[in-house]
C-alpha cells in the first residue's frame, strides 16, 4: 500500500477510470487480462482501487515501450 487506505470500486467507478464497456471488462477478465473483482455479497462485486491503478500503470508502461495497446 502507498499510505492511503484501500478502497473498493464498483463497476461504474472502474468504467469511469477505464473507458471501455462492461462486456469488454468481463471479456478481458475471462482471458486473465484484467484484475479479478472481489465478491462482497451474493450479487455484488468490486475491484480494489490499487489493483485498477496498477493495471492502468502497466498499460501505460507497455504502451510507452512501443507495444500495441488496445483498450477495446
Amino acid at each position: 500500500m502507498n499510505g492511503k487506505p484501500e478502497k473498493f470500486l464498483r463497476l461504474s467507478e472502474v468504467q469511469n477510470r477505464i473507458p471501455v464497456s462492461r462486456s469488454t471488462i468481463y471479456l478481458r477478465l475471462s482471458h486473465g487480462e484484467f484484475p479479478k473483482p472481489y465478491s462482497l455479497g451474493a450479487r455484488v462485486v468490486a475491484w480494489l482501487e490499487s489493483d485498477i491503478d496498477a493495471w492502468v500503470a502497466a498499460q501505460i508502461i507497455t504502451g510507452r515501450a512501443g507495444a500495441r495497446v488496445s483498450l477495446a
